[in-house]
């Protein structure tokens, strides 16, 4: 990791100009909705933990009722956010309604490879169904072949809309099917494409987020866009190493595993005073 982050200067200031130029051919850079506060490292403090987490229920067999338990779980520990499938924002956003807790959703999940409307078409629907963020797979293959500009038209078509409805937007890279040069240039095309968050991985195409990565991620982006580490999260030492790397947000199904697990360390003694 070390090299890596000698180079990483040289390597953004090669990368840059032809991601400006991708982004200026799909109409321009679009502002983060995200405030700087909002976006740059979280506290490792343990009670802050459990605020940080996207407590996530997207497998293919979830059924209504798992929806309904995943909400009351959400609003009981008060997680950030639940990340459920489209089809079960209008229910989550019932459920969750004055609780402070946000209602995320997904589009072109897993893969990445719908075209760029219908991921579009997709956090429309989640955003007027009471979705208030939404988490959408990167056009991985693109980015992979170079392609920059389909890559920017692919964010901006999507941003840009849930912008003009209030949304966030969260990108998810994959980061275990990419090489170095590929992380900083999404950095990079997710900054300048008013992106909010970038997120490392989906939980679907295997790995998962890492340290590297994550701190990798961070050392892009710096304070301007949000860091949400996903996929083997599933104790609260997993937290706060990502934590500790840069993020300041946790994706994970084990979010109700790890707010107990901190709530038993601190009944006994053990972990009230952070990382």
């Amino acid at each position: 990791m070390t090299s890596e982050l000698f180079s990483l200067p040289s390597l953004i200031e090669r990368l840059s100009p032809a991601v400006l130029i991708a982004v200026r051919q799909s109409g321009g850079a679009e502002p983060q909705r995200i405030s700087s506060l909002q976006a740059g490292p979280a506290s490792q403090e343990t009670q802050a933990i459990v605020g940080l987490i996207d407590q996530t229920l997207l497998k293919p067999e979830v059924t209504a009722a798992q929806v309904d338990a995943l909400c009351d779980d959400a609003r009981a520990f008060r997680f950030a956010a639940v990340s459920v499938n489209t089809s079960f924002v209008r229910q989550a956003a019932r459920k969750l309604q004055g609780s402070g807790v946000c209602v995320c959703s997904v589009a072109g999940f897993p893969l990445g490879a719908s075209q760029p409307i219908v991921k579009a078409l997709e956090a429309q629907v989640a955003i007027d169904d009471g979705a208030g963020e939404i988490d959408m797979v990167m056009a991985i293959g693109r980015l992979i072949a170079g392609d920059y500009a389909a890559v920017a038209e692919d964010l901006l078509c999507l941003t840009r809309l849930a912008h003009a409805r209030g949304a966030l937007v969260k990108l998810v890279f994959e980061t275990f099917l990419l090489n170095l040069e590929q992380k900083v240039a999404a950095c990079l095309l997710a900054m300048h494409s008013g992106i909010d968050f970038v997120k490392t991985s989906t939980g679907f195409a295997g790995g998962g987020a890492t340290v590297e990565d994550v701190s990798l991620m961070r050392s892009v982006v710096g304070n301007r866009v949000g860091v949400k580490a996903a996929g083997g999260i599933r104790s609260p030492d997993d937290a706060r190493r990502m934590l500790a790397a840069g993020a300041n947000r946790l994706g994970t199904s084990s979010g109700v595993t790890i707010a107990r697990q901190i709530a038993e360390g601190r009944a006994h003694g053990g972990a009230g005073t952070g990382y």
